[in-house]
């Protein structure tokens, strides 16, 4: 009983392993769409159309991201941001963005 209490557990383990390398690839791709947005003006436009290819719906699957036209809305919106991912995942930028909130609703 011991063993399959263990094997459960490391093959939960390697799934969550992988979602999160998958979720790295998502991350890579945000990036490179802010990249040719900022370069080319056509980012929101490639994270979009990677979203919607074959490749792209099968990356978010596996990364545990429903690949719908909601998710391709959002990520369209967020490299319009122009915010890396490295900075925008930040606690600093998450604090700096609740104090802007905050200041919003104040005035």
């Amino acid at each position: 009983m011991t063993g399959y209490v263990d094997e459960n557990a490391y093959n939960n383990e390697q799934g969550a392993r992988a979602r999160k390398l998958f979720a790295a690839v998502v991350l890579a791709a945000l990036d490179d769409a802010i990249a040719d947005d900022k370069k080319y003006g056509n980012g929101a436009e490639v994270i979009a159309r990677w979203a919607r290819s074959r490749d792209g719906r099968e990356v978010l699957t596996c990364a545990g991201i429903d690949p719908n036209e909601r998710v391709v809305t959002g990520l369209m919106e967020f490299v319009r941001r122009g915010v890396r991912t490295s900075v925008a995942l930040s606690r600093e930028e998450s604090e700096r963005r609740q104090q802007a909130e905050l200041e919003a609703q104040a005035a």
